[in-house]
């Protein structure tokens, strides 16, 4: 730690030990997280339920509970956000269905798995726990950050 790439990161002109960060600049990147945290339980609803539907046909309420590993009364409070979001469309006794919008997020979270996926592979990681750790960052990780990791991808040849 304290080398320079750690003081761009943290927005300071040093972080050695007993300095504090920018405090405006700390807010921003709490803040950052926070909205992503926010937004990743949505972002993982619309990737199952793209991924129900290409193997399924369906995506029904019980199946992303199952998978989810929460109540059917969390996915029915979930599933009702992403109508008034406009990601998916419900109707009654029938299964859940991605909008146009919900299809283009489930498609571009897929490719940002993906990608955040064979970036991990490329760095030496194996593919099971580099699968496991691209769900989790894929939700964080800036469009800078992914830019950079498509850009050594592609130097490699991978």
């Amino acid at each position: 730690m304290g080398n320079g790439a750690d003081k761009r990161l943290w927005g300071a002109e040093s972080v050695d030990k007993g300095e504090l960060r920018d405090p405006r600049r700390q807010a921003l990147n709490f803040e950052r997280v926070r909205e992503a945290h926010r937004v990743e339980v949505a972002e993982d609803y619309v990737e199952l339920i793209a991924e129900l539907i290409a193997a399924t046909g369906e995506a029904r309420a019980v199946d992303l509970a199952e998978r989810l590993g929460v109540t059917q009364a969390t996915v029915n409070k979930m599933v009702g956000r992403l109508v008034r979001e406009g990601l998916v469309a419900t109707q009654k006794y029938r299964s859940i269905f991605l909008t146009e919008k919900g299809a283009a997020l489930a498609s571009a979270l897929r490719d940002r798995h993906d990608l955040v996926r064979r970036f991990f592979i490329a760095l030496g990681v194996d593919p099971e726990t580099a699968d496991a750790d691209a769900e989790g960052v894929e939700h964080h990780v800036s469009d800078e950050t992914l830019a950079a990791m498509a850009r050594f991808l592609d130097h490699r040849g991978n």
